[in-house]
């Protein structure tokens, strides 16, 4: 993100920016039973295996850490879905392609806690890398053009 390497520039450090992205929900399929987890946050389970479902990725995190579960990456993160994305963001030069807001922190998380379960991980990795590098072109290019036109503008309410 822009303006992190400066820590005055940005209202989040990195840590918290991922610590929100943690929230997100993500399905896994468990190895083992469980019954549910009634936590203040929410309630999930019950855990059976080899039947998938949706909990927070920091449960996720958790539990894969315990070897309890494997992580289904989510849909847009497959192969196709990102070369999809990646082709439209380069097409479009005025909007972003959809993405979860939290895109970058949340293939980050997988990528350092589940990477077998990621197929193709350094293809995703590396179209992942690619999104945030053409997004963050559109930006300077946009900014720039903002830029040259204040400048415009000034220089004729000098006139």
């Amino acid at each position: 993100m822009a303006g992190q390497s400066d820590p005055h520039l940005t209202l989040f450090s990195a840590e918290e920016i991922e610590f929100v992205a943690e929230d997100e929900m993500v399905e896994i399929v468990p190895n083992m039973r469980m019954d549910s987890l009634n936590l203040i946050c929410g309630d999930y389970g019950p855990f059976y295996p080899q039947i998938a479902t949706e909990v927070p990725l920091w449960l996720a995190i958790a539990l894969k850490k315990r070897g309890k579960c494997a992580i289904r990456p989510p849909e847009w993160m497959s192969v196709e879905k990102l070369t999809q994305t990646l082709e439209a963001e380069r097409e479009s030069q005025g909007s972003f392609q959809i993405l979860p807001f939290h895109y970058v922190e949340i293939s980050k998380l997988l990528f350092d806690h589940a990477r077998e379960d990621v197929p193709d991980m350094y293809l995703v990795r590396s179209l992942i890398e690619d999104i945030r590098d053409v997004r963050f072109h559109k930006v300077e290019t946009s900014l720039e053009s903002i830029d040259t036109r204040t400048s415009a503008v000034k220089g004729l309410l000098v006139l």
